[in-house]
């Protein structure tokens, strides 16, 4: 059976007992997907015309779950209600490593019927109309890096995520025999992937012990935020089946390199079918003027937008010279010590942004994507010059914010931001921005421990 089922394939997987277990789910701040797990039956009966409830707390939680203050959509003086969960039927997938189990993604909904602006899928789809309104489909892909470990997910905890043990003893980039030896686990995310109908290109070694990378074939950008989102909950889950974790932190270790989102993107004409920005000749390298200007937005909101590529304290880490993530932002053709990079030729030319971490909100980072483009696009910015050389050791150039704080001032200040995604999301998301912040201003940590317990 394929992967991908429209309603009435689903409906006779459930009747024919081949589906017992419907996840209804929508991805959070965070990226994470949260929802209900569904009877087959139920779900045909009651879910596909009536959706369901949800606590809207769920967008004004931390990672440990609690409730956090301050924000406007819902608070305990509010009282925390319901919102409603409706499925999109385009959305139905079997997931093949959990028995009989299929998969649908839903659009939520305040009880009054009114979308819920600031939930990530909703952000995304407006930029998409946006670009929509312009004549414009916007395609994006995804290549994600991730760490894998021998120790299982309750196992690290139990070591508080201390000496953990990487599946590799030594740095694997593009190589075989090591990958060879995770081959078990990686072509189980692979190949539970593809027949989710979440397509897979490549995998391969990455520059870290027990690093790889998995690339996603690319899409229109609702339907790419999906599949990795999906992707990423996945891996977790199919790493758990044996016995074993894997991490998308941005930065998991200070003397590791950080894992990735090479975050890829592109405008088609509005029926999705021709690529407007490959250029011939003395133009193959630059592109048509639309993707001058395209490229041009992304660069000069690069630094306003930062947090929605960069979501976590612990992301900020991974922005280090000479280790294949980017620290300044400039462009260049086929140049890894840019913040972006050119690549691609024919309908496949495009803009690569190197500036998203593993760690990051799809739907949110192809959001801020969007919004950048079009701004480049409207206000008919200029073409930046590709960039020669080693971008790292340029101190002219614009730096990619170093920390989490600077980033929350970016925002801050940032009117395009506010055009383009309006007052809540930008409130909501600088909001979630300030008390991760504080959260972590409170801690006392390892380092501090270490350094001063008995000296200071």
């Amino acid at each position: 059976m394929s992967g991908r089922l429209d309603l009435k394939q689903l409906e006779q997987s459930i009747k024919k007992g081949e589906v017992d277990t419907v996840l209804v789910v929508f991805p959070d701040t965070f990226g994470r997907l949260m929802g209900k797990r569904v009877v087959g039956s139920y779900f045909l009966d009651h879910v596909v015309d009536d959706g369901v409830h949800a606590c809207i707390y769920l967008f004004t939680v931390d990672m440990e779950m609690e409730p956090l203050p301050g924000f406007k959509l819902t608070s305990w003086e509010r009282g925390y209600g319901d919102m409603q969960m409706v499925p999109d039927p385009a959305t139905i997938r079997l997931i093949p490593w959990l028995p009989k189990t299929a998969l649908i993604f839903c659009d939520v909904y305040t009880e009054e019927g009114e979308p819920i602006e600031e939930a990530p899928r909703w952000v995304l789809k407006r930029q998409l109309a946006r670009a929509a309104s312009m004549g414009y489909v916007v395609k994006t892909a995804a290549e994600l890096e991730l760490y894998c470990f021998k120790e299982s997910f309750e196992a690290a905890r139990a070591k508080r995520h201390h000496d953990l043990t990487p599946v590799s003893g030594y740095l694997e980039d593009y190589h075989i025999l090591q990958t060879s030896k995770e081959e078990p686990l990686i072509r189980a995310i692979r190949n539970g992937m593809e027949a989710a109908d979440v397509p897979v290109e490549t995998s391969k070694g990455e520059w870290g012990r027990g690093q790889e990378e998995i690339n996603l074939r690319y899409a229109e950008a609702l339907e790419m935020a999906d599949r990795t989102v999906l992707y990423k909950h996945g891996a977790k889950e199919i790493a758990h089946l044996q016995g074993c974790a894997v991490t998308f932190m941005a930065k998991y270790d200070r003397a590791a390199a950080g894992s990735s989102f090479h975050l890829h993107s592109s405008l088609w004409d509005k029926a999705g079918r021709k690529p407007l920005f490959a250029a011939t000749g003395r133009s193959a390298r630059t592109g048509t003027p639309l993707f001058g200007q395209w490229l041009a937005g992304q660069m000069a909101m690069a630094r306003e937008l930062a947090y929605f590529y960069a979501p976590s304290v612990n992301s900020y880490k991974r922005y280090q010279a000479g280790s294949f993530a980017p620290t300044r932002i400039a462009v260049g053709w086929d140049n890894r010590t840019c913040g972006f990079r050119l690549c691609g030729e024919g309908g496949g030319f495009r803009v690569e942004n190197r500036i998203p971490g593993a760690d990051a909100n799809p739907y949110l980072a192809f959001a801020a994507t969007i919004a950048a483009g079009l701004h480049g696009v409207t206000s008919r910015l200029k073409a930046p010059k590709l960039y020669e050389g080693n971008a790292y050791e340029d101190a002219t150039l614009p730096q990619v914010p170093k920390t989490m704080r600077e980033a929350i001032a970016e925002l801050e200040r940032s009117k395009v931001a506010r055009v383009a995604f309006g007052d809540r999301v930008v409130d909501h998301y600088l909001h979630t921005a300030r008390l991760e912040q504080q959260a972590f201003d409170q801690v006392v940590t390892d380092w501090e421990l270490a350094r001063y317990f008995e000296r200071i």
